[in-house]
């Protein structure tokens, strides 16, 4: 069964599968080729006013959570989004790729169990 993983996309170890980058900035310092995406949804990730606001401070990510799932309600792209990994789940993983270095708490967490809520 397929599954979404949720990757550093700095990480030297990258597992196979569908690439999706899920930030709304492009990565400092990584090269488009050695991204190697399938796809960018920047329109996915956090508002900049959202971002800049959590600025990644762990304490924070409670309410960073909340208010981030409120986008995703409101966002019109959210359930094309959902569809392709919904797609691509079929015959891949799919892999959430993001750049924040706190791995518990960044916005490729929140993605992931958001879409996993909509989609069973």
């Amino acid at each position: 069964m397929s599954e979404i993983k949720l990757v550093r996309i700095y990480d030297h170890e990258q597992p196979v599968g569908y690439r999706m980058l899920v930030d709304r900035m492009w990565p400092r310092g990584m090269s488009k080729i050695k991204a190697a995406l399938d796809e960018w949804d920047k329109q996915i990730g956090p508002t900049n006013e959202l971002r800049k606001w959590f600025n990644h401070e762990d304490e924070k990510f409670p309410e960073f959570k909340a208010k981030y799932i409120e986008e995703l309600d409101k966002n019109e792209f959210t359930s094309e989004f959902i569809e392709t990994v919904k797609k691509q789940l079929i015959k891949n993983d799919v892999l959430f790729l993001y750049g924040a270095k706190n791995r518990k708490h960044n916005q490729a967490v929140v993605l992931k169990e958001y879409v996993q809520e909509k989609l069973k």
